[in-house]
């Protein structure tokens, strides 16, 4: 019985006044997300947001997590996500569950001590639907990072085709595990859609080489030669040279060369092409 009351209690607080509450709230939304959302997109939102509210309260619903709260939570995931997309803040994205408590306040001013229970009650929820809300958002902006960090990698790790049968990787910035690993997949790739049978990793515009990368890059380059292919080393400046002899990595078997143009040479060469150093560049 005192459930089925508190249902209608709860009901009762934000069917004052019928749709007049949810004008108020879009409202009050609308002023803290300034014209970042357009007035149609944000009344239909918050409309169906505060129908389905409406509906899983009549329902019995008492916690964010029930079935009766099922559409609820559906539209705040479309909303959360939506915002995330759009570069909302945290902040800017919770407003629209929270606004909802200031809007009810003005009801409960000659309101009845049943009223004031509801406010809590419904207060209480909106709270968790704030944190489902925040959550949410959470959730998706890491999934925007790590989608844009893979596609950096994509970008900033590219596959030259230099001669017919000789393809480069110039790495630029600094190397990790993450990022070697795109090396290897890419080169690997080229190999297979170019029939390419030379390859260069240079590194010329690589800072610093660690035990870990550089055993990445031993990985890659054997597995370059399983599928067939000669793979050299450019680019290794003095300072890697000292790290990679101080940390005792051993390069047996390895062309290196100082720079990509000499490995370029080096890759003609076994590639049957004639090359004569003119002024201007190979011939």
């Amino acid at each position: 019985m005192a459930k089925q009351e508190s249902v209608v209690d709860l009901v009762g607080l934000l069917s004052v006044e019928g749709q007049d509450l949810a004008a108020s709230w879009i409202t009050e939304v609308s002023r803290s997300l300034g014209r970042r959302v357009s007035a149609a997109e944000l009344e239909r939102e918050l409309r169906e947001l505060y129908d389905a509210l409406v509906e899983a309260l009549r329902q019995g619903a008492d916690d964010v997590h029930s079935e009766q709260m099922s559409e609820v939570r559906a539209l705040l995931t479309e909303l959360s996500r939506s915002r995330a997309r759009k570069g909302f803040s945290p902040t800017e994205t919770a407003i629209s569950v929270f606004a909802l408590k200031r809007v009810l306040e003005p009801v409960l001013q000659n309101g009845s001590s049943g009223a004031v229970q509801a406010y809590l009650q419904l207060g209480r929820l909106l709270d968790e639907l704030g944190l489902f809300t925040i959550e949410t958002y959470t959730q998706t902006r890491d999934a925007l990072i790590t989608a844009q960090a893979e596609q950096l990698l994509e970008l900033s790790t590219p596959v030259v085709r230099l001669w017919d049968g000789v393809i480069a990787v110039p790495l630029v910035g600094t190397l990790d595990s993450a990022r070697t690993q795109v090396v290897m997949e890419k080169l690997l790739q080229a190999l297979v859609d170019t029939g390419s049978e030379q390859a260069i990793i240079d590194i010329t515009g690589v800072p610093a080489v660690d035990t870990q990368v550089a055993q990445h890059l031993l990985k890659t380059i054997v597995a370059a030669r399983l599928m067939g292919a000669e793979c050299t080393v450019s680019g290794i400046s003095p300072q890697i040279a000292q790290t990679i002899v101080a940390l005792g990595i051993e390069f047996d078997g390895i062309v290196t060369k100082a720079s990509l143009a000499d490995a370029l040479k080096l890759a003609l060469r076994r590639s049957g092409v004639d090359t004569v150093v003119q002024e201007g560049g190979l011939r």
